[in-house]
């Protein structure tokens, strides 16, 4: 039987005009036994987006008919962008008179209406519908009279639904709900929906991440399957588990993590050979000793993809019977592992390296803060306790900066941004906001995953054998040119922009390190880059600069690690034949998508969690003053960002001292009478002015 491939590949060619079905039935020579299964192949391709169904009943692809399919993207104004399925077209501009019901996230077909297809201007229309991406919006219940209406949280929805009193589930004012859309919008009228669960008074504690939870649809609970499987999964090791496995036990092995860290996927080891050379040890729980490929574990977990660290709790992806408990490396009892020991030369290269299965138990549970204040600030006490790992810990940092300056001198980007920390009181409000910095031993655990990661990948590329790789493909010539268009405004320039190598943009990196553009730049920089992904091919990852790179250090917490830890596992006890290798390759792709997709939502989830609570804090701090820099300056204003790592708008309209006019080649905004110029870096002092919570907006003043 014919199939997808084989039908889009006809239809690619120049000479095709749409057929009828009956017409392509006979030019693809299918029998008329094969028709139904054509039909069904067929109506599935159109539900995609993959071929087009013309009024005439005449199957095409989008394209060839001047059509475009993606994902719409909305706004708070009502207009949006098609962004197309396709990576190689443009994003397409569509008015709010021609969405035609469509809303945000929702898979369309457009027909260009002006310009052409990747052209910087071009506009379309909304022709069909392919597939509702929110069929459940969280938003705030607003009433009036018998009715009401709800405004969703998302502002890409720019549109109220309306609640009819029989739907409304006696929700109150004010109140955080979900609603169930039961009518989608057409022309002038606005969605409907049902209320079908109310979370909570948008002012109580709890309801404003409870909502993002909702709205991410993060899972909070458990399927009983799960809980059902869990409760066989003994607490301890069991000692016929260790038999087959190389034994560290009585190995120096200890975690390092962050102090409230209870899933603990990785430990360390390290001895110093005779030859001078570094002998690194990276231990890595071995979650798929317990979580099956295809039970009830497994399918849950694919499903979430990772685990979700939200500021007040963890949405895990396994049960915390696993993730902290029986596969979470916790000091002084006997845990599985998955190790890659690995010699490693002066000037940062793996000279050996060995990938076997283990069983440790850690000596230490260390965390960043204690060994930064061991090797940074000499802590007499603290060294101290720690006598016995002293020497290890300084042979650490020395490994580090070794293989820091490898992967600096390839070419790896280091952006420097503030991270940052927020503190919560016990009732869920935050009380205070801090800058974040990596310390060494943060730089030493990066180090030491990455060259692990490195290893594992180009071990499994050069025996051809099927992995699920970490992706950063090369960034868009198009984009760095325009980004090299705009770093020159401020006397900076970017060689070789038709292939750019990352070691280019990192020396444009520590160029403006220091200066008044350095944020302006890296977020310039960050901007022009592809997203890194999954991908079941080694694509490379161009933002390590690696040619070979998968993630295996995390499979507690990544569902891609846990996936990469079977497949090395399979090759470890010789399972990987010609047929199961076949099969891996077809699994391995909806793997990389799903993990692709929700790394992405966790992302989200995450920002908008901080962003929330850094909004909550300046609520209780309107009229106080604060020094700030500028961190962005646009045609309606400039963003401000504090010491505390909080950003806030200073509107043009609040600038009472002049009128300012905006030079966007130059990033500045110029007072027209007294010539003031406002440029990013500047330092300035604001007066906090208000703050929206529910659109995260927080506004200043100068004084």
């Amino acid at each position: 039987m014919i199939n997808t491939n084989d039908i889009l590949e006809y239809m690619k060619k120049e000479a095709y005009n749409p057929l009828l079905f009956e017409e392509l039935t006979n030019a693809l020579k299918i029998e008329k036994s094969e028709h139904n299964e054509l039909k069904a192949l067929l109506k599935d391709m159109e539900d995609e987006g993959q071929i087009i169904k013309t009024r005439k009943k005449r199957f095409g692809i989008p394209e060839r008919m001047n059509l475009i399919v993606g994902n719409i993207q909305g706004s708070q104004k009502g207009f949006g962008f098609l962004i197309p399925g396709n990576p190689d077209i443009k994003d397409i501009y569509i008015p709010s008179t021609q969405l035609n019901g469509a809303m945000h996230n929702d898979k369309v077909i457009v027909r260009i209406t002006s310009g052409a297809i990747n052209e910087n201007k071009s506009e379309g229309e909304v022709i069909r519908v392919l597939k509702r991406a929110n069929e459940k919006i969280v938003g705030t219940f607003e009433k009036n009279g018998r009715y009401g209406f709800v405004i969703a949280d998302d502002r890409k929805i720019y549109e109220d639904i309306f609640i009819s009193k029989e739907d409304s589930n006696e929700a109150k004012d004010g109140y955080k709900v979900i609603v169930e859309i039961t009518k989608w919008p057409e022309g002038r009228r606005n969605p409907e929906g049902r209320i079908i669960e109310i979370l909570g008074h948008k002012d109580d504690i709890g309801t404003d991440i409870l909502s993002i939870i909702r709205r991410y649809d993060l899972p909070e609970k458990f399927p009983k399957e799960v809980e059902t499987q869990v409760l066989k999964i003994p607490d301890e090791v069991e000692e016929k588990l260790t038999r087959n496995r190389k034994d560290l036990r009585n190995e120096i092995t200890f975690t390092i993590d962050g102090e409230d860290a209870k899933d603990l996927d990785d430990a360390v080891s390290l001895e110093m050979l005779d030859n001078g050379n570094f002998y690194l040890g990276v231990h890595i729980a071995d979650v798929s000793q317990y979580v099956f490929e295809g039970s009830a574990l497994d399918k849950e977990a694919i499903k979430r993809g990772t685990s979700v660290y939200l500021i007040d709790r963890v949405i895990p992806m396994l049960p915390k019977e696993l993730s902290n408990g029986i596969c979470s490396l916790n000091p002084k009892v006997d845990r599985l592992t998955l190790s890659c020991s690995m010699e490693i030369n002066q000037k940062g290269n793996v000279e050996n390296y060995k990938i076997y299965e283990s069983v440790i138990s850690t000596k230490e549970r260390m965390t960043y803060s204690d060994i930064n204040k061991i090797l940074e600030d000499n802590d007499e006490v603290l060294k101290e306790k720690y006598d016995h790992l002293l020497d290890i810990f300084k042979n650490m940092k020395d490994l580090m900066e070794v293989l820091y300056k490898k992967r600096k001198d390839r070419g790896s980007l280091n952006f420097e941004f503030d991270e940052t920390k927020i503190l919560l009181d016990s009732e869920g409000r935050p009380i205070d906001i801090r800058p974040y910095e990596r310390g060494l031993s943060e730089k030493m655990i990066e180090e030491f995953m990455i060259v692990c990661n490195e290893t594992i990948a180009e071990h499994m590329y050069w025996k051809e054998m099927p992995l699920l790789y970490r992706v950063h493909e090369d960034p868009d010539p198009e984009k760095i040119k325009t980004l090299n268009e705009l770093i020159h405004n401020f006397g900076y320039s970017i060689k070789g922009t038709d292939e750019v190598h990352p070691k280019a943009l990192q020396q444009l990196l520590d160029k403006v390190k220091g200066k008044k553009e350095e944020r302006l730049i890296n977020t310039l920089l960050l901007r022009s880059l592809k997203k890194a992904r999954y991908d079941g091919n080694s694509l490379g990852h161009f933002g390590l600069a690696s040619k070979y790179y998968c993630h295996f250090t995390a499979p507690i917490r990544r569902y891609p690690d846990l996936a990469v830890h079977r497949i090395i596992k399979e090759d470890i006890h010789g399972k990987l034949t010609g047929d199961r290798i076949a099969i891996l390759r077809g699994k391995i792709p909806p793997i990389a998508v799903q993990s692709s997709l929700r790394e992405r939502v966790a992302d989200e989830a995450e920002r908008e969690t901080e962003d929330l609570k850094k909004a909550e804090y300046m609520k209780d701090r309107i009229d106080e003053e604060f020094d700030g820099i500028v961190s962005g300056v646009t045609a309606y204003g400039m963003y401000i960002q504090l010491g505390n790592t909080v950003e806030g708008l200073v509107h043009v309209s609040n600038m009472e001292d002049d009128y300012y006019i905006f030079d966007g080649d130059n990033h500045l905004l110029i007072g027209e009478r007294k010539k003031k110029i406002y440029r990013i870096g500047d330092n300035v002092k604001i007066k906090v002015l208000s703050v929206n919570i529910a659109n995260r907006e927080i506004d200043f003043i100068l004084i």
